[in-house]
């Protein structure tokens, strides 16, 4: 289930498994502070979210200083490899262009998508785990496909 998240949200696999460590290492390490509030498993979702967005901030950090550090804007590629494990060669373009828009999201659509689309929680999991109301997500998911249909949208219109 952690690995899973880890993977849909960073969509690389040594990254994924790098976090899914951090992950268990963080819940080891504070099991003393989980106070029974919500269910192990939300608190669990909670930790590996915050742990994914932190690994990608920290790589953004670093892809910044490296841009930066170039000579020659045009070695400047962007990032659109996927190490999906479960994704066929034919569809593995499509899907790079898919996940890189999921990128584009803000975090806290992104979270929510990803938790609904491809962890297929209920909207009522997902408020637990994000710590907003049932209507909060809805809206959520209503902004993050809406926003993912347009970034698409210009994508095709580009190819």
């Amino acid at each position: 289930m952690v690995y899973n998240l880890c993977l849909n949200y960073l969509q690389n696999k040594e990254d994924a498994e790098e976090v899914f460590q951090d992950v268990f290492l963080s819940v080891h390490q504070n099991l003393n502070k989980f106070e029974n509030r919500s269910e192990f498993k939300t608190w669990i979702y909670r930790i590996a979210i915050n742990k994914s967005i932190d690994f990608l901030k920290a790589k953004k950090t670093k892809k910044r200083w490296a841009f930066f550090r170039m000579t020659n804007l045009d070695d400047l590629s962007l990032p659109s490899k996927v190490d999906h494990p479960g994704i066929l060669l034919e569809s593995k373009e499509a899907t790079g262009h898919i996940f890189s828009a999921i990128n584009l999201l803000p975090n806290n659509q992104k979270t929510a998508l990803v938790l609904k689309t491809m962890e297929q929680l209920t909207q009522k999991e997902i408020s637990k785990v994000l710590g907003v109301s049932e209507k909060a997500v809805e809206s959520l998911l209503s902004r993050a496909r809406r926003n993912l249909k347009e970034v698409l949208s210009k994508k095709k219109d580009r190819f």
